[in-house]
């Protein structure tokens, strides 16, 4: 009968434009979606809807719309919405500062300090430390942009053995293929992540257009060592000690009951495991592919395996963890989904009808500032070679001779544009309630038009609650890469790294929404001078109104040793809180 397939996805919300469904399989168009036939199934929507988010973000819908097959695309007018909405997002996501902060460490300035607080304090010291050698504030704003703007984002961790620390990088989610597992739940960390692109051929070169991946799986512990493939290429399969037996590596041991290789991580010296995490780093001819042979079952007969800097092959590489060194950042709380969603997803619609105003707008003011111009009785001056009369035209200064009864009648459409620019106000105001950004935090309010400090925390309400729940389905992802970066520490022998269970770290975000400082200063004052919040208390709310303090204990311990100190009487008043001084009635008033 011709009907259309309903398709509901994480990405259905771009069902709307026809470029996405443009084909009788509801794959998108072939302009929008790649054509390379490794690539999953499942994948191809999701690398569309890239694709799409980007082309907004980069003022560049119009141009991709005509790509697709839309003649008035090129004509659109784009001034960079999308791009100041997942900026201001990104801004209040990430607040005024951000801090790695390990649990108990805030202690271990106590007299009586427990050794467990004071090793968390050594970790958070050198993650700090580790953070700043590796840019971590601003590889993070990279990586959050790309997840407020597409939905997802990739962190990398390696070991990198001639800095003697944990190398921090971010992929484009684009290149971020998981293998999950049908019944698995969203949330569950994958078993076995490819990381794909694929390389262009290069004529100078030599080279041939071709497939390169990286792959990390978890797998049984084997012993495996470097040899020759049938091609002659260079591998890793699996050896023998010449007597039968298979060669142990440092640290492992072999069951007697069947034989599995086991091994004792630093992290858990109590509790032996099976499993490690396999590297493979290869690249495949786009013409050894066969039609329909998807990313996950390349054949490894024909993949070229990549060769470390130390020339360790990376074939089935044993890294000595038990986790895949990769950490997923996902835009929104997963509901069914292990993707998450762009913050533009709600407001992609308006934001075509707001380019669709600013267009209609743009051909109104051409006609208000360049009005058309009607003449009756005026002789038009003849070309001479032509013989025809040659058009008018007016500019500063122009005379025109009219006869008797002639006139100038001239199109006024200043109305039309009034209007135009009336609907663009309505319709920015529409797509700021739609993605919970009040007008206040685009900063199209005047401060002066804010009757109070309690009127201006109510309007930032919504973005409040975006702001927790885009902070909430981040909290246990920055704590299992801060958990991974001491892991990878240990395994990789780190200096100063011991061994032993790695203590919970979490990501403080700072304050998004601005904060009367001085009125958080009195308060600190007044509550810690009338002995009802703590010095501690009182340094950290400061800390968390924005004010320069980067460690609370050193600064208490600052304040602590320049405070005057106390006569007998100050002691004795101060021992108990809360009692009034002795002053006569007429001082009390």
């Amino acid at each position: 009968m011709g009907l259309s397939t309903f398709v509901s996805d994480a990405w259905s919300w771009l069902n709307y434009k026809p470029m996405m469904a443009a084909t009788s399989d509801g794959r998108p168009h072939r302009g929008l979606a790649p054509q390379a036939t490794w690539l999953p199934k499942d994948a191809v929507r999701r690398l569309a809807a890239y694709k799409v988010l980007a082309a907004y973000d980069a003022n560049q819908a119009g141009e991709l719309a005509a790509l697709t097959g839309n003649d008035s695309g090129a004509e659109r007018r784009e001034f960079g919405d999308a791009a100041a909405f997942v900026d201001t997002t990104l801004a209040h996501l990430l607040g005024k500062s951000q801090q790695i902060v390990v649990a108990g460490a805030e202690h271990a300035g106590d007299e009586n300090a427990s050794p467990e607080t004071l090793a968390a304090s050594d970790v958070q010291q050198r993650l700090r430390s580790w953070a700043e050698a590796e840019l971590f504030p601003l590889r993070m704003q990279a990586a959050e942009r790309k997840a407020v703007l597409l939905g997802d984002a990739v962190y990398l961790l390696a070991w990198d053995p001639q800095k003697g620390r944990v190398r921090l990088r971010t992929y484009d989610p684009g290149f971020y293929f998981p293998v999950l597992e049908e019944d698995a739940d969203p949330g569950d960390y994958p078993q076995r992540v490819h990381l794909a692109w694929e390389i262009p051929e290069d004529p100078q070169q030599g080279t041939k257009a071709r497939v390169r991946r990286i792959t990390y799986e978890l797998g049984p512990i084997v012993a495996a060592g470097p040899h020759a493939l049938e091609d002659g290429s260079a591998g890793r399969g699996l050896v023998t000690d010449g007597t039968g037996g298979r060669p142990l590596e440092a640290g492992d041991v072999s069951r007697a009951d069947n034989g599995a290789i086991e091994r004792r991580y630093p992290w858990a010296p109590d509790r032996p495991t099976g499993i490690t995490c396999y590297l493979t780093d290869a690249e495949w001819s786009l013409d050894d592919l066969r039609h329909g042979q998807s990313l996950d079952d390349l054949s490894m007969e024909r993949a070229r395996f990549r060769t470390r800097s130390d020339g360790e092959v990376l074939h089935r590489l044993d890294l000595r963890i038990d986790f895949l060194p990769l950490v997923h950042i996902s835009n929104t709380v997963a509901d069914g989904e292990h993707f998450g969603q762009s913050t533009l997803a709600t407001v992609m619609q308006v934001l075509d009808e707001l380019a669709e105003t600013d267009t209609d707008s743009a051909r109104a003011s051409a006609t208000t500032g360049a009005p058309i111009i009607g003449l009756a009785g005026a002789r038009a001056e003849v070309d001479r070679v032509t013989g025809r009369p040659r058009p008018l035209a007016v500019s500063p200064g122009t005379i025109f001779q009219l006869a008797d009864g002639g006139r100038m009648d001239v199109l006024d459409t200043s109305g039309q544009l009034a209007e135009l620019r009336s609907r663009v106000e309505e319709i920015r105001d529409r797509a700021a309630v739609n993605a919970r950004l009040p007008a206040v935090s685009l900063g199209t309010v005047d401060p002066s038009d804010v009757p109070s400090g309690y009127a201006l925390q109510l309007s930032l309400g919504p973005l409040d609650s975006l702001v927790d729940a885009m902070r909430l389905a981040r909290a246990h992802k920055y704590a299992l890469l801060f958990k991974l970066v001491q892991r990878i520490h240990q395994a990789g022998q780190a200096e100063g790294w011991a061994t032993g269970p790695t203590p919970p770290v979490r990501l403080a975000f700072g304050p998004h929404t601005p904060t009367d400082r001085s009125a958080v200063l009195d308060e600190v004052v007044r509550g810690v001078g009338a002995c009802v919040l703590s010095l501690e208390t009182g340094v950290g709310m400061l800390q968390d109104a924005g004010y320069p303090i980067e460690d609370a204990r050193e600064e208490v311990e600052r304040i602590t040793a320049r405070r005057p100190a106390a006569s007998p009487a100050e002691d004795a008043r101060s021992s108990q809180p809360g009692r009034d001084e002795e002053v006569s009635p007429p001082e009390r008033a």
